[in-house]
């Protein structure tokens, strides 16, 4: 187990599987999954505690269940007086509403922002903001029975927790990107699987658990340093030029090339198995 509390996630669970493997399970079966403004905030406090666990080298994310990864938000009377900036006159409304959105964006990009590889794991409905959240997270695996729907234009909104932003830079295609975005139509396993989406699909849940997990244990056995390196330099790279990439991993690398880089070449040439020390 890690060395950090996560008891007080009440619609989470969370669970460590292997060593140095995190399991975190949106947890609220009744309503689907979706998202109140409490699991929002459970989901960024998580993601920065792993962030920061010496004890965590990868995350495993999937929804508690068999029908849903999440159905998406859940909308509520006072989610909507939120989003609506409560009773304040007009142009101090519009102030409120867009830090209750910022909030909401920065709880999402926890996970993006998690210096830990997550390996997202999505099962049956995945509606709205499970676009989102899965567009954040490094890896994509999913079972047969998925539902995927970018489904906010059926609720008459610009999606605006980041499948705009993060969407079209995870697929392969811009013109499959809008038309998914634009209809709010729903698509499945095999298309999101053609179109990069997805990078493997299991034929059931515990299958795909499996084959979570064993990916997870493969990426935890690396330099932790390595691995973590790698993931930030992609995300620093994705928004900027090659040069401005490379420029910026030369710098990294030269602070970061070390003990463990001394022990993974030791390790080969002896033809051990490495052991790398926590971060």
């Amino acid at each position: 187990m890690g060395s950090i509390n996560y008891s007080g996630f009440s619609l989470f669970n969370i669970q460590f599987p292997t060593k140095l493997v995190a399991h975190v399970e949106i947890n609220r079966l009744q309503k689907l999954n979706a998202f109140n403004r409490d699991t929002w905030t459970q989901l960024r406090d998580i993601f920065n505690l792993i962030s920061i666990d010496p004890n965590v080298r990868v995350v495993i994310l999937s929804g508690a269940g068999e029908r849903a990864f999440t159905s998406g938000l859940e909308i509520s009377p006072q989610l909507m007086a939120l989003l609506n900036g409560g009773d304040y006159e007009e142009e101090r409304a519009r102030f409120i509403t867009r830090r209750a959105i910022r909030d909401f964006q920065d709880s999402i990009s926890a996970i993006e922002n998690c210096s830990k590889p997550v390996i997202g794991l999505v099962h049956g409905i995945a509606f709205g903001l499970a676009i989102d959240i899965l567009s954040a997270t490094d890896i994509r695996m999913c079972t047969s029975d998925v539902q995927f729907s970018v489904k906010e234009v059926d609720i008459g909104l610009a999606a605006d927790i980041g499948t705009l932003q993060r969407l079209p830079k995870v697929v392969k295609s811009l013109s499959w990107c809008k038309d998914v975005v634009y209809t709010a139509r729903v698509f499945g396993a095999q298309e999101a699987l053609v179109h990069g989406f997805v990078s493997k699909v299991a034929e059931n849940k515990q299958k795909g658990f499996e084959d979570a997990l064993e990916l997870a244990n493969v990426i935890a056995a690396k330099s932790p340093i390595a691995v973590q390196g790698s993931k930030h330099l992609i995300n620093y790279s994705k928004d900027r030029t090659v040069q401005e990439g490379l420029e910026y991993t030369a710098t990294w690398n030269a602070f970061a090339i070390g003990r463990d880089m001394k022990d993974a070449i030791a390790a080969a040439l002896s033809k051990a198995k490495p052991r790398y020390g926590k971060l």
